[in-house]
């Protein structure tokens, strides 16, 4: 009975049915057969009798020799696919949830000689974990693993066994693991090997510029002007040619290069010591050339290449030059920018930038100024001198301006309280948002990050801003402005703002207390004209002093009360030295304006024997802020950018976003600790 229940299905049961289709149509046949001729009908009778007995005996005769065929076929099927996975070329094991190896096929067991007797698969390759595992709704997980020094990519497959204790007698798995995972693993190592040669045969783009070649000329005398020029194309030449490189000069400072990128690696190791070299080329020369050097790596074309080698000179050139900036898919990566730029005599650049900005701003009905958040003397003795300029345009003007800290309030209010300024003169940044309009322009000063600015939302908004600003750039910048104007050279943007001041209207009249807000930017900025002052700091101020600013009263302006000075001498009794050179201190934050203080505290510290950077903490809006400063020894801007912030080679910034006092200061000693192992300070 048994028996006669077991049924073909399928293809085969079709097959097996064809006689049967066949009787049908001899069948059909013979009736036709017998309307044409009844003898010949009959004679076809008997044919399919005969037909039909013997098809229907040999199906019912074979039917069950084909079931024990197929059912011995199956088994040795079995056994083939079997052999067929054991001996696949392919490592393959199946291993529990746990990580613990059931079955291993030969290829994997040559693969783990040595260890075959381990059970648990993260023993034998410690990045196959359980944690790797697919999970849940993941099917399957890939990653690259190393085992003996031989890269592998291996796959680890969901196998689902659902039912599978129902089944089974000798095994019991939890219903929520009745899975396997198949773990097979692929020799990608030759293939990684292809391709980081393919990677490093690519050709990247660079630019290379001298910073101040005017000036190094002239600082020689006009017989030794032509060897100066060869020994620097040595110089460049022949460094570029250690690394299988190529150099054209394009014009008398400028260079096109083309390297590979193994190449670059090489100049990455040494931290591209041409900057250094070609400082060291003097014939009588009183200043040392500098360079700027920008490559594009990472690029699908040359082309991109080349864009990219252009965005990182100018970035480096925005950053006060003697440094390399290579850009690529990921980001923007520095070298050098070790030494303070030295300022440009001229002032053309200053006279093309204040037309400019004379130009946009009289194409537009009203100006709206902001400088960056916690306003200090130089951003808002900046926004001052903007709003001047705007006004003597004939132009509506507004200053955006949130929170007044201390440092500010005595020029705030008084402002505020003169008959000579409109009630709208300060205005927050929700006004501004309901102020700007296609009509309006939106100028930035000391500062070129927007994220920094008092009211992103208005870069926005506004189809037209410009940038006035003395801090070095970063890789994050205002992108959509029509003019930029970042001279990291500066001492200050009030001195920036002085000079522009002086081309963009014939002699504007500078009320006295405008001209006392800028110079008391530039004061500062430049701790009352002792640090990063040049020819032109000077020359601004003395325009100030012409415009009425009386010196004696923003010094009495900028005095600190007691409890403000106390805390400055508790931040530097307490200050801790760290690595013998340089200066940690926290500032009190239960003050007002506790930013303010932690930088004139950093830069009470420099004061000390020995110390060549300080670093100030303060605690304020739930957040921490830290004011780096150096004189001359230290970069505390590129200590800074670690640490997401920016500003100055000798005077820096940057916030942490918590309050956790402990792990600011770990950081700021972590970055530190790297960077002079990585000889980066």
């Amino acid at each position: 009975m048994k028996r006669n229940k077991m049924q073909l299905k399928g293809q085969l049961r079709m097959y097996m049915r064809w006689p049967l289709i066949m009787t049908l149509l001899l069948i059909g046949m013979d009736v036709w057969m017998y309307m044409v001729d009844k003898k010949a009908g009959l004679l076809m009778s008997v044919i399919i009798i005969i037909y039909v007995g013997i098809a229907f005996s040999l199906y019912f005769y074979n039917r069950s020799l084909i079931l024990a065929d197929l059912i011995q076929f199956s088994i040795q099927y079995k056994g083939i696919e079997n052999r067929l996975l054991k001996e696949l070329a392919i490592p393959y094991a199946i291993a529990l949830e746990d990580g613990r190896i059931l079955w291993k096929n030969d290829c994997f067991l040559n693969l783990t000689e040595g260890q075959r007797k381990e059970r648990y698969l993260n023993r034998m390759i410690p990045e196959l974990h359980p944690g790797v595992f697919p999970k849940n709704d993941v099917d399957h997980v890939e990653l690259e693993v190393t085992y003996r020094e031989r890269s592998y990519q291996a796959e680890l497959r969901k196998v689902s066994l659902e039912g599978f204790s129902e089944k089974e007698e000798l095994l019991q798995i939890p219903e929520e693991q009745e899975y396997f995972v198949a773990v097979s693993l692929r020799d990608v190592t030759e293939l990684n090997a292809y391709i980081r040669e393919n990677e490093d045969q690519r050709m990247i783009a660079g630019l290379i510029y001298i910073d101040n070649y005017d000036e190094v000329m002239e600082s020689v005398e006009e017989v030794r002007q032509s060897l100066l020029v060869a020994l620097i194309d040595r110089k460049i030449n022949k460094y570029i040619g250690d690394v299988d490189g190529i150099v054209k000069k394009l014009e008398k400072d400028k260079y096109f290069i083309v390297l590979r990128k193994d190449a670059y690696k090489k100049l990455k190791e040494d931290k591209f010591s041409l900057l250094e070299e070609v400082k060291q080329v003097n014939i009588g020369n009183s200043r040392s050339a500098t360079l700027s050097i920008g490559l594009g790596l990472n690029t699908a074309t040359y082309a991109l290449s080349y864009q990219y080698a252009r965005v990182a000179i100018d970035l480096a050139l925005a950053r006060g030059g003697d440094q390399a900036v290579i850009k690529d898919c990921n980001g923007i990566t520095y070298f050098g920018g070790k030494k303070e730029q030295t300022a440009k005599n001229t002032r053309v650049k200053a006279r093309v930038k204040a037309e400019a900005l004379r130009e946009f701003i009289v194409t537009r009905d009203k100006v709206i100024v902001m400088g960056h958040k916690i306003a200090d003397p130089d951003s808002f003795g900046a926004c001052m001198g903007i709003y001047r300029a705007a006004v003597s345009l004939e132009k509506k003007a507004h200053i955006v301006i949130n929170e007044v800290t201390g440092s500010v309030r005595p020029l705030y209010d008084e402002i505020l309280e003169s008959p000579a300024y409109e009630d709208d003169i300060f205005i927050t940044s929700e006004q501004a948002l309901d102020y700007v309009d296609d009509n309006a322009m939106v100028i930035v000063v000391d500062t070129n990050k927007p994220q920094m600015t008092e009211c992103p939302e208005l870069l926005k908004k506004s189809k037209m801003i410009a940038v006035l600003d003395h801090h070095r750039q970063s890789s994050n910048i205002i992108e959509n402005a029509v003019l930029s104007y970042v001279e990291p050279y500066s001492s200050s943007t009030c001195e920036m703002i002085a000079e522009v001041l002086q081309y963009m209207v014939d002699d504007i009249k500078f009320p006295a207390l405008e001209a006392e807000c800028m110079y008391a930017g530039i004061m500062i900025d430049t701790r009352n004209f002792m640090n990063r002052t040049g020819v032109r700091t000077f020359e601004a101020a003395a325009f100030l002093r012409r415009c009425g600013a009386d010196i004696t009263r923003v010094r009495k302006m900028f005095r600190d009360d007691m409890a403000s000075y106390q805390a400055k001498a508790e931040a530097v009794r307490n200050a801790e030295v760290y690595r013998k050179e340089y200066a940690i201190a926290v500032c009190p934050s239960d003050i007002d304006s506790p930013t303010v203080l932690a930088a004139q505290a950093a830069n009470e510290l420099l004061d000390i024997s020995g110390i060549k950077a300080s670093f100030v903490l303060t605690e304020y809006e739930n957040k921490i802020y830290m004011s780096a400063r150096s004189i001359d020894e230290v970069n505390v801007q590129i200590i800074a950018e670690k640490l997401g912030g920016g500003g100055h080679i000798n005077s820096a910034g940057a916030q942490f976003d918590h309050t956790n006092m402990h792990e600011a200061v770990s950081a700021l000693k972590e970055t530190i600790d790297k960077m002079i192992e990585e000889g980066d300070i």
